[in-house]
């Protein structure tokens, strides 16, 4: 079992930044690669960017790419979503998830490819 807890999320103004952390417990952080997704109210859950298990590939939705940037540290268990120019639609709960993988260099952007789900972070962004 793998449990992930967000946090970090808040209220922030149209083009601030947040960032928001996942903290990993449970088995061999650096076996798992790692993503992020998000949910807005009334949509369904979508991609918002990956890692491998080393951090050294990370893979990101169209929508956010250029201001969102994934990132982990092996060491710490913990995962990282650094969010800038943040615009009102990236309002929704953001939630961690992890698969373990052979790969090092695995990157997955699937909902169905993940094991482990964190219960999320609500990140809102005001007009």
């Amino acid at each position: 079992q793998v449990q992930l807890v967000e946090s970090g999320g808040g209220l922030v103004e149209a083009g601030g930044s947040l960032r928001v952390s996942c903290a990993a417990s449970g088995r061999t952080f650096s076996n798992y690669a790692m993503g992020w997704f998000r949910q807005a109210p009334g949509k369904e859950r979508e991609f918002v960017a990956a890692i491998c298990r080393s951090g050294v590939r990370t893979y990101s939705a169209e929508s956010v790419k250029g201001r969102f940037t994934i990132s982990r540290d092996n060491a710490k268990n913990t995962l990282y979503l650094q969010l800038n120019s943040l615009k009102p639609e990236d309002t929704a709960v953001y939630y961690c998830a992890a698969a373990f993988s052979i790969m090092d260099t695995t990157i997955l952007s699937r909902e169905y490819e993940y094991t482990y789900w964190g219960q999320g972070t609500q990140v809102t962004v005001s007009s």
